[in-house]
C-alpha cells in the first residue's frame, strides 16, 4: 500500500481529542507504526486508517450503532423533558427547534445536536427551569378602584370629588 498525502481525517480526529494533545500524534504515529517512525509523512494507508478507527471509537466512546441509537434517544428524551418543564411546546419540531437554535441554548437545531451537546443541553435547560422557578412572579400592581362598598361609601365619594374639583 501507498503513503497518505492527506492527514484531514486524523488532525480533525486529534483535535477533537480532550486533553492536552502536546506529543500525542508522535505517540500515535510510534505506537501504530510499530516503532518505525514518529513522521505522519512515512505511515502507510492501512496504519493510517487503523489509528484513525481507534481514535474515532474513543471518541464515540466504542458504542455500536443500536447502542449509540439508545443512548442518544435517551439524551433526546431528556431534553425534551426539560424544555416541557420550561414551557415549550415539544409538539410543535419549529418551536423546539427554534429554541435550540438560540446562540445561548445550542446553536442548532435539536436534530442535528450530537449526544455531548445534547448531555452539556440538560444541566443548561435544568438550570433555567430552577430559575424560573425561584424568579417570584410579577405582582402586578392594584390601582385604587373608586368602588363603593354601600350607599353611604357612594355618596361619600361624590361629596369628596366634587369637593377635589372645585377646588
Amino acid at each position: 500500500m501507498g503513503k497518505v498525502t492527506n492527514f484531514a481525517r486524523f488532525y480533525a480526529l486529534l483535535k477533537r481529542m480532550p486533553g492536552n494533545q502536546d506529543g500525542l500524534k508522535e505517540q500515535l504515529v510510534l505506537t501504530y507504526t510499530g516503532n518505525r517512525t514518529s513522521s505522519l509523512k512515512e505511515i502507510k494507508q492501512s496504519e493510517y486508517d487503523a489509528m484513525c478507527a481507534s481514535l474515532q471509537e474513543t471518541l464515540d466512546g466504542n458504542v455500536g450503532a443500536a447502542e449509540f441509537k439508545a443512548r442518544i434517544k435517551g439524551y433526546r428524551s431528556k431534553v425534551l423533558h426539560w424544555l416541557q418543564v420550561i414551557g415549550i411546546d415539544t409538539t410543535d419540531w419549529d418551536r423546539v427547534d427554534a429554541y435550540c437554535l438560540d446562540s445561548r441554548i445550542a446553536g442548532k437545531v435539536f436534530r442535528k445536536l450530537t449526544i455531548p451537546e445534547l448531555e452539556a443541553l440538560v444541566p443548561k435547560l435544568k438550570a433555567i427551569a430552577r430559575k424560573a422557578k425561584e424568579k417570584p412572579a410579577p405582582v402586578k400592581k392594584q390601582q385604587s378602584a373608586l368602588v363603593p362598598q354601600s350607599d353611604q361609601d357612594a355618596l361619600a365619594m361624590l361629596l369628596n370629588l366634587s369637593i377635589h374639583s372645585l377646588n
